[in-house]
């Protein structure tokens, strides 16, 4: 009986050593938040078919154990970086996702994409630099009343330019320079995104669904792309990485 024990107590011991840490969170909550719904079985990506545990009318299930094996490590690396002071933007275009990723970016003190991906926002940044620039001066004097000064159809107009370039712009505006690494909430919808930042050689996070190549991505996270909570739920854990270590 007390060999039994012993062994028993030996076992714990080991399984705490062993046990990576957990970020805060486990898969109960994962499957909560519907991180393991995946897409139709007609939409599998070959790549993704070890990431299936089963099938629940027609759509794949995702085994949320590798989710969050890899999400753990995809946090770590986060971590990694924001510790040698790294940046990290933020890329979700879906219209449902736009409210979430703004505000987690915002209150993260990242850069962000919320609307269409500008082609050449990596591969031609300079460019894009000097925009971002032109609307960061407008903000400034309108903030200052320098437009007073203009007659109303005039400041009707500069309001409509500044408009234009905020909604193309405004996350960029903590991107002084090229992110060392992004984070796609969805690999086939920002897949431009993903081709920029692997020209220039930027590391890529991304929620890869069942109907994606995971082998695309540096850091891929098997989940649902879908549901908002499970976008949340990882964002949330994100931002928290950032927030405790970001300088």
């Amino acid at each position: 009986m007390k060999k039994a024990e012993i062994e028993i107590e030996d076992i714990e011991e080991i399984e705490e050593e062993t046990t990576p840490p957990s970020h805060g969170f486990d898969t109960d909550e994962m499957m909560a938040a519907g991180m393991h719904m995946g897409h139709r079985t007609s939409k599998l990506h070959p790549r993704m078919k070890d990431f299936i545990v089963g099938v629940r009318n027609t759509v794949h299930v995702v085994d949320l154990d590798q989710t969050a094996q890899h999400l753990r490590v995809a946090l770590d690396y986060i971590e990694s970086l924001i510790k040698d002071n790294g940046n990290l933007l933020i890329c979700g275009t879906k219209i449902p996702l736009s409210n979430l990723v703004k505000e987690t970016a915002n209150e993260s003190k990242l850069p962000y994409v919320i609307n269409r991906w500008l082609g050449g926002t990596f591969t031609n940044f300079p460019v894009i630099s000097k925009r971002v620039s032109v609307y960061k001066e407008m903000l400034r004097e309108k903030s200052e009343g320098l437009w007073e000064k203009y007659t109303k159809k005039e400041q009707v107009e500069k309001q409509k330019a500044l408009s234009d370039l905020q909604n193309k712009f405004e996350g960029l505006v903590r991107m002084e320079k090229l992110p060392e690494a992004v984070f796609i909430c969805d690999l086939i919808k920002d897949k431009l995104c993903l081709k920029e930042a692997k020209l220039k050689g930027i590391k890529t996070i991304a929620i890869v669904d069942t109907n994606a190549d995971p082998l695309l991505v540096d850091y891929p996270i098997p989940a649902n792309d879908d549901a908002i909570n499970s976008v949340k739920f990882i964002l949330d854990k994100v931002k928290e990485v950032v927030l405790k270590y970001k300088q």
